[in-house]
């Protein structure tokens, strides 16, 4: 086959798995997935390595379970890997990260013979348990476990399996939709696959599997070649649960690989905020892949370079049963942990620091005493502001490294008798620089009248805000408290009585450089857009005052109009 040929194939499966992604979109019930994009999909070779990943998708999910494939052949047995198969668990350590997250790995077959796998995961809004927060003292406590089983042998789905999660979980209709919509998108993906199969008279994946991995390789470690061969420390420090967290890492470069190693990084929290190696992974490769080989498609062989090692019972290497079901919250501040360490070997190359984990929040509703209404599970996943880059600002209220979608305001209160007052960009919040750090939001959430809800806060940054890079601002931390005043905790499930609100503002970005270099045009256009208020044009970035008011009297007249 020539190598034009093989590059067409390579092409067509990736577009394979960014369909089997959309069809995920389309189907699934949890709006987490829907909504937010939070899931992946991909396509296996018989040995179990990944050849290509879609582009919708996180990398927490998508890096994570590029190990995991080979669990489930290990687990299920070659000999019992039958056509018409379907296989799926949740397990925090040969999944992705915790029990929220259902993988299904389907095997593909053509012409009766096994050439690969697919492979597809998804968050799904409840599992039982506590719910999802990180009130749980071990894993046993977040949910209902499912070790890597058959969901389906030989095309019989197992009836047993379906009425014992139905059993366990607070919402099984979308449990279980979401299970056939996993199964469906991967079958999809199959029959694309045996499309192209047909189409270029291919028996197995061997050679273009072998034509992917080896050019991948190839090209990642001719980038890491290129790179100076030195070490560096990186850290940083963030909330935690109770008490801080230090994230530690050593980032060596050799010839051939990058080395990141988390000795002298926080142990073991005592709540579910611990992250398993493989999340921990996931995330310090995809920091370093953006940075020195952005442009290489994912795969098991341009992962392979990025290594990642830390010690047992830290907080990024938890091990069974430590509880895990928050481990976004630590798992996406990884990658500024490690350009911090990158950013002293290779300068002007790494962002300043973002609001780093996803702002998300679960309300648990219910019908307060002596009324009327309906219970619902709902979840929002929001963002904030991400940092500055060595030449452009940085990007307002977007998900950086996760790369999830906001929720829109209407798909949230849909599912359940939830009311979010407001929603919109937070001024000052991005830290002053030569380029400004993106804009954190403010919304406000509450219930329609007659219902109380328990809210579960996954926020961090409240403390700790994002910090600058090379003399830029830190961004501005997180802030949360019930419209009363009454001071909520960052992470952890807190009541809200019927009428109450919660008044959140979400964290910015930090800056790059230093403020007294920005363009002032660029600080006139902040102004009037409403990012910067006229005290910051004037304080952090010399903007004459009168300036500032001629502006501002502008801005007024216009609006006037």
């Amino acid at each position: 086959m020539s190598n034009v040929a093989n590059q067409v194939m390579w092409n067509r499966l990736i577009s394979i798995v960014e369909e089997q992604a959309q069809a995920l979109v389309r189907t699934a019930f949890s709006t987490s997935v829907r909504e937010a994009g939070d899931l992946s999909a991909g396509v296996y070779n018989a040995a179990g390595l990944m050849l290509a990943q879609a582009v919708t998708g996180t990398p927490g999910h998508v890096n994570a379970m590029a190990d995991a494939v080979a669990h489930f052949i290990r687990r299920i047995g070659r000999d019992n890997i039958h056509e018409g198969d379907v296989y799926l668990t949740n397990d925090p350590w040969e999944g992705t990260g915790h029990l929220h997250d259902i993988t299904v790995v389907t095997p593909s077959f053509h012409n009766g013979n096994h050439v690969g796998f697919f492979a597809c995961t998804a968050h799904v809004v409840d599992i039982g348990g506590r719910g999802f927060g990180a009130d749980a003292a071990s894993v046993y406590e977040e949910g209902i476990y499912i070790p890597i089983m058959k969901f389906a042998d030989r095309g019989a789905v197992d009836q047993t399996l379906i009425h014992m999660l139905r059993g366990n979980v607070r919402e099984p209709d979308q449990l279980i939709g979401d299970l056939f919509a996993l199964a469906t998108c991967n079958e999809i993906g199959q029959r694309r696959l045996a499309e192209m199969m047909d189409e270029f008279a291919l028996g197995d994946l061997d050679g273009i599997g072998s034509f992917i991995l080896d050019n991948s390789r190839r090209a990642t470690l001719e980038k890491i070649a290129a790179l100076p061969q030195a070490s560096a420390d990186g850290g940083m420090t963030i909330d935690g649960f109770d008490t801080p967290i230090d994230l530690r890492v050593k980032l060596t470069i050799e010839k051939d690989r990058m080395i990141c190693d988390f000795a002298g990084t926080s142990g073991l929290d005592k709540k579910g905020i611990n992250v398993p190696l493989v999340y921990t992974k996931a995330y310090a490769c995809y920091a370093l892949k953006c940075a020195v080989a952005p442009e290489i498609p994912n795969n098991a062989a341009s992962l392979a370079p990025f290594e990642v090692t830390a010690p047992v019972n830290s907080i990024v290497n938890a091990v069974h049963p430590a509880p895990v079901a928050l481990r976004h919250i630590i798992g996406h501040m990884i990658p500024d942990t490690v350009y911090d360490a990158l950013d002293k070997i290779l300068p002007a190359t790494v962002p300043a620091e973002g609001a780093g984990c996803l702002c998300n929040f679960q309300v648990s509703l219910r019908p307060a005493a002596g009324q009327l209404g309906k219970r619902a599970e709902v979840l929002a996943f929001n963002s904030g502001g991400a940092g500055a880059r060595p030449t452009v600002d940085g990007l307002n209220a977007t998900a950086f490294p996760s790369g999830v979608m906001t929720m829109p305001i209407e798909a949230t209160e849909h599912t359940g008798p939830v009311i979010i007052w407001r929603k919109e960009l937070r001024p000052d919040s991005g830290g002053a620089g030569q380029f400004r750090g993106g804009l954190g939001q403010y919304m406000e959430v509450g219930a329609t009248k007659g219902h109380e809800f328990d809210f579960s806060a996954m926020f961090d940054r409240v403390d700790h805000p994002a910090r600058g890079r090379q003399g830029g601002h830190a961004g501005a931390p997180t802030t949360i408290a019930r419209d009363d005043g009454t001071a909520m905790r960052g992470k952890g499930k807190q009541f809200v009585p019927d009428g109450a609100r919660v008044i959140l503002g979400l964290p910015g970005g930090a800056g790059y450089g230093d403020a007294a270099k920005r363009d002032p045009e660029l600080v006139k256009r902040d102004l009037v857009r409403g990012y910067i208020s006229a005290q910051s044009a004037i304080d952090d970035y010399g903007l004459p005052a009168q300036t500032v008011a001629e502006i501002l009297d502008s801005v007024a007249k216009g609006a006037s109009t």
